[in-house]
């Protein structure tokens, strides 16, 4: 597992960020210099002052940009260098409470916009920044004018959003058909046709209608939408039902992304009563496919490791499980698709990892 927050010691009062670099490529105004290091970590030189950094190399760590929390004595490698699962937690407000929830919420908000913008601008070419909460939308006025600003100075770069979709409405139409959102993709989550069902699974009363009105406003401003469904035992035989919805009033999305459960927060004490095994049933997910392809909508499955998934929709298995919290099973090791393979999640239960592989 690698580790993003790492122990550190700086010269200053406030938190900044920091691109870290060994100076072999030239040092800009945003970075910190490498100066030191030895077995128990790098020391840095920047604008900011002195940046210690403990438990990482200088190999590691170049080219990350970190937040550096002086009075909380930490560094946070908010984006790595190379890595393709770099994400943003702006906030863990949220305004749902669903059974499976992998980041929990809380009720205080810490506001860094201002540093997550800093950031942004420092990133590689190219790159893909997820953002991510609790509920970002929360703060949509914030959220909206940091993408706006970022993607005027830095057009090279996209943004995936997740959002729980609730609010949206008529006024940000005209904003979002702006033509730097041509660079941002929201996903959104549905776990069931049947709104009851649905508001049951989020906890919350209404997010369903809301949601529709939401989904309306996206499809008007010609948004990007990744449909996200979470699979529980809640929902699976309800799965196909979904598949007919999603055919007939959803066709505007890019894609559908059906994903295995992980056994992190809520979902962690309802294992049980939650998790469905895939691999002795896949009927139901494998229906829905394919009455979506049927229909133009192409489907895709996120944290499904690909042995356990039918031959016929096992191209749809992607390597979805980010970077730094993915890890196979000991009898994935011959296996030649390994790194076409979502793996399994870090803290998944790992009896259940080893018996539930083949490898191919």
């Amino acid at each position: 597992m690698i580790r993003l927050t790492l122990p550190a010691a700086s010269d200053a009062e406030a938190p900044y960020v920091a691109r870290l670099n060994t100076g072999r490529g030239g040092v800009e105004e945003a970075d910190a210099a490498l100066v030191d290091e030895d077995a128990e970590g790098v020391t840095y030189l920047g604008r900011h002052g002195v940046l210690a950094i403990d438990g990482a190399s200088a190999t590691e760590l170049d080219g990350d940009v970190v937040i550096v929390d002086p009075v909380g004595g930490r560094a946070e490698r908010i984006l790595r260098r190379g890595s393709g699962h770099n994400t943003l937690l702006v906030t863990e407000r949220c305004d749902q409470l669903c059974l499976m929830c992998s980041q929990p919420p809380k009720k205080t908000h810490v506001d860094r916009f201002a540093l997550f913008e800093q950031a942004c601008l420092l990133a590689e070419s190219d790159s893909l920044i997820g953002i991510s909460g609790g509920e970002p939308t929360l703060y949509k006025d914030d959220l909206l004018g940091m993408l706006e600003r970022v993607l005027a100075e830095r057009p090279d770069l996209e943004f995936h959003v997740l959002t729980n979709g609730q609010f949206f409405d008529d006024d940000d139409v005209a904003r979002l058909r702006d033509e730097r959102y041509a660079r941002v993709s929201w996903g959104i989550p549905i776990y069931a046709a049947d709104a009851a069902l649905h508001d049951r699974i989020v906890g919350k009363d209404g997010a369903f209608s809301r949601l529709e009105k939401s989904m309306a406003v996206l499809a008007r401003a010609g948004a990007r939408i990744e449909l996200r469904t979470v699979l529980v035992a809640d929902n699976a035989d309800a799965l196909t039902r979904l598949a007919r919805y999603v055919a007939k009033r959803l066709r505007f999305i890019e894609v559908w992304s059906i994903m295995q459960l992980e056994n992190i927060g809520f979902a962690r004490a309802r294992w049980a009563s939650l998790f469905v095994e895939h691999a002795r049933d896949f009927g139901p997910i494998g229906d829905a496919i394919d009455h979506a392809a049927l229909h133009g909508i192409r489907a895709q499955l996120f944290n499904f490791p690909r042995c356990t998934v039918p031959e016929p929709w096992r191209d749809l298995a992607r390597a979805s499980i980010s970077d730094w919290k993915r890890r196979y099973a000991d009898a994935c090791a011959p296996c030649r698709e390994r790194d076409a393979c979502s793996g399994f999640f870090e803290w998944h239960p790992i009896q259940q990892a080893e018996d539930g592989v083949t490898p191919l």
